[in-house]
C-alpha cells in the first residue's frame, strides 16, 4: 500500500513507450522518478539484430526525451555508460539504491522472464513492488482469462467475434457488417505481375539513432543482420506518419494480396507498423479505428478493413492471452518433439533456395517480414525440416524488429511450429513448394524443381513436406484437419517414400540442420 507523500521509482520498458504509463502507474512528476534501462543482456539473450536493437535504443531515447519535457525526472542509462551492469534486475536495485524510493512500479511485462527478473531484484532490495495492467491492450489478462476458462480449446475465430461484439467493431445493427465475420477467403490472390506497391515512408537516420548505432558498435559489435536501409519510425510522430500512409496508400489493396510474395518486394501492401505498434508508440485503438473509418467513408473495401482489423483486434490480442494465459513454461515447449538445428543461411542468406533467400534477405536487412513470408517460408521450412522450435523462436525474437515476447512466441511456437500441442492452431500449417509457386513468382528461376519431391533437384519443401507428414503420420491421424494430407501421403509408394526419407536426411546433413 502506497501514500500520496511516499517516493515512487517507475519503471518504463523499452516496449512501454506509450506518454500515458506514468500516469497509468500513479506517479507524480514532481515527486517520483522514472527507470528506462538500456542493457546488453537483452540483446545476447536472444542473440538480436543490429536493427532490432537500434529500433529499440532509438526509440527509447526519443521517448524518454519527451518524457523529460513534459516535466518528468528520467534516471536513464545508455548501453555504453561505465557503470552499466547490463542487466535489468543490477540496474534496478542501483536505481533503488540510489533514488531510495519507498516502492517501485511498473506496467507488467510482455516477458515472463522480465517479469521475474523485476520482482527478483526488488525483493532483493527489499522495496514494495506494483505491477500494473497494461492499459495498451484491448483484453487485459483477467478478461483473456474468463473467456479462456472452462474451453476445450482456444479458437482465434470465436474470440476475435467476441471482440468484435464488444467494441462494436464493423457491427451493424448487432451483426457483422457484410453479413459475415472473416472474409479472408476473399484475401489470397496471388500477383499476376510485378506488383508496384507504393513505398513506404522512410525516416532520415537522426543523431539519436546515430549515437545509438555508435554504442552498438562500442558494446555489442558482433550482433547479426544488415544495416541496408533504415525504414523503422522511432518517435510517435513518425509512427501516425506511418499509420497515416498506410491508411491512405495501400490498405485499399492490403485484402487481395496480403498473403502474396514477390521477389525484392518485401513490404507490398502491408502497415509495417508492427514495431511501433508493439513498442506502443502507436494505440491499437486508434490503428482499428482508422481503417474502420476509412472503410465506412468508402476509401477502402470490407474484405482490406475487415482483415486488417481482425490481425488488431483478434489475432494480436489472441496472441497475447494466450502467452499471459499458459504461462511461463510455454516458451520451453517441442509438442512435435523436433531437436534439429537451425541452418547457418537463417543468419547469412546465403542459400540456393530463392524463396528463403528473398525472406531472409528481408529479414536480414530490413529486420521485416510480412506474415506469410515468416509462417509459410522461414516458418514453414523449419517446422517441416525437424529444427527445435526453441531455437527458432529465438531468431525470430532476435531478427525481427517487432520482436516481443508475448507476440513473438505464441506466433512462432503455437502457429509458426506447432510446438504447443495445438493450443494456437488446430493444424500444422505445413505445405509444399506448391504453396509457394502460387503466391509468388520465387520458383521462376528457382535452381531446384518444383515439380519433383525427392532427389538432388526436388524443391527442398517438397522432400520435407512428404518427410514431415510421413514421420508424424501417427500422431496426425487423429486430427480431422489433416485428413485430406495424410490420404495424399497414402498415395504414394513405399519406394518413392524411401527416396524422400534419404532425400530428406541429405539435405538435413547439408544444410547442418541433422542432431545428433
Amino acid at each position: 500500500m502506497t501514500t500520496d507523500t511516499e517516493r515512487r521509482l517507475g519503471i518504463i520498458l523499452g516496449d512501454q513507450l506509450d506518454e500515458s504509463y506514468p500516469a497509468a502507474m500513479g506517479l507524480d512528476p514532481g515527486r517520483d522518478m522514472l527507470l528506462m534501462m538500456e542493457v546488453a543482456g537483452a540483446s545476447r539473450s536472444p542473440e538480436s539484430s543490429i536493427i532490432r536493437t537500434a529500433v529499440f535504443l532509438s526509440s527509447m531515447r526519443h521517448h524518454a526525451q519527451r518524457l523529460r519535457e513534459a516535466g518528468w525526472s528520467v534516471e536513464y542509462v545508455n548501453l555504453d555508460a561505465p557503470e552499466n551492469t547490463q542487466t535489468f534486475g543490477g540496474e534496478i536495485g542501483r536505481a533503488i539504491q540510489g533514488f531510495k524510493p519507498e516502492s517501485v512500479s511498473c506496467v507488467e511485462p510482455g516477458s515472463h522472464a522480465l517479469d521475474a527478473e523485476i520482482r527478483g531484484a526488488c525483493e532483493d532490495a527489499e522495496v514494495h513492488l506494483d505491477v500494473l495492467p497494461d492499459p495498451h491492450f484491448l483484453c487485459n489478462t483477467d478478461e483473456f482469462a474468463d473467456w479462456a476458462a472452462g474451453r476445450k480449446s482456444l479458437t482465434m475465430e470465436y474470440f476475435y467475434r467476441a471482440m468484435r461484439k464488444r467494441l462494436g467493431v464493423l457491427m451493424d445493427d448487432g451483426e457483422p457488417e457484410g453479413g459475415t465475420w472473416n472474409l479472408d477467403k476473399e484475401n489470397r490472390k496471388a500477383f499476376k505481375s510485378a506488383p508496384g506497391a507504393p513505398p513506404i515512408p522512410v525516416f532520415d537516420r537522426d543523431a539519436i539513432i546515430e549515437d545509438v548505432l555508435a554504442a552498438i558498435d562500442r558494446v555489442l559489435p558482433d550482433l547479426p543482420g544488415r544495416m541496408a536501409r533504415w525504414i523503422w519510425p522511432v518517435t510517435r510522430e513518425q509512427a501516425l506518419e506511418c499509420l497515416a500512409d498506410f491508411i491512405e496508400n495501400r490498405l485499399k489493396f492490403f485484402g487481395d494480396h496480403q498473403d502474396a510474395m514477390w521477389t525484392g518486394e518485401h513490404t507490398l501492401y502491408h502497415s509495417v507498423i508492427s514495431a511501433p505498434l508493439n513498442l506502443k508508440l502507436l494505440n491499437p485503438r486508434e490503428v482499428y479505428a482508422a481503417a474502420e473509418t476509412a472503410y465506412k467513408e468508402g476509401k477502402v473495401p470490407l474484405n482490406a478493413a475487415e482483415g486488417f482489423i481482425r490481425q488488431i483486434i483478434g489475432w494480436r490480442e489472441f496472441i497475447r492471452g494466450v502467452y499471459t494465459f499458459e504461462g511461463p513454461g510455454y516458451g520451453d515447449r517441442n509438442g512435435l518433439e523436433e531437436h534439429g538445428s537451425l541452418p547457418d543461411f537463417y543468419w547469412t542468406g546465403e542459400t540456393d533456395m530463392r524463396c528463403m533467400r528473398d525472406a531472409l534477405e528481408s529479414v536480414l536487412d530490413l529486420g521485416y517480414g510480412h506474415h506469410i513470408a515468416r509462417l509459410m517460408v522461414t516458418g514453414n521450412f523449419a517446422m517441416i525440416a525437424g529444427v527445435h522450435p526453441v531455437e527458432v523462436n529465438d531468431w525470430y525474437l532476435g531478427m525481427y524488429a517487432d520482436g516481443v515476447e508475448w507476440v513473438t512466441t505464441p506466433n512462432t511456437l503455437g502457429m509458426a511450429m506447432h510446438a504447443d500441442h495445438g493450443i494456437v492452431g488446430t493444424k500444422p500449417y505445413a505445405a509444399s513448394g506448391k504453396y509457394i509457386k502460387r503466391m509468388s513468382n520465387y520458383c521462376k528461376g528457382c535452381r531446384y524443381d518444383v515439380s519433383a519431391r525427392s532427389g538432388d533437384d526436388a524443391c527442398p519443401f517438397n522432400v520435407f513436406y512428404w518427410d514431415f507428414l510421413n514421420r508424424h503420420s501417427k500422431r496426425f491421424s487423429k486430427n480431422t484437419r489433416m485428413t485430406m494430407m495424410l490420404k495424399n501421403l497414402d498415395r504414394i509408394e513405399p519406394s518413392e517414400l524411401t527416396q524422400i526419407t534419404v532425400s530428406a536426411g541429405r539435405l538435413r546433413e547439408r544444410f547442418g540442420i541433422a542432431s545428433g
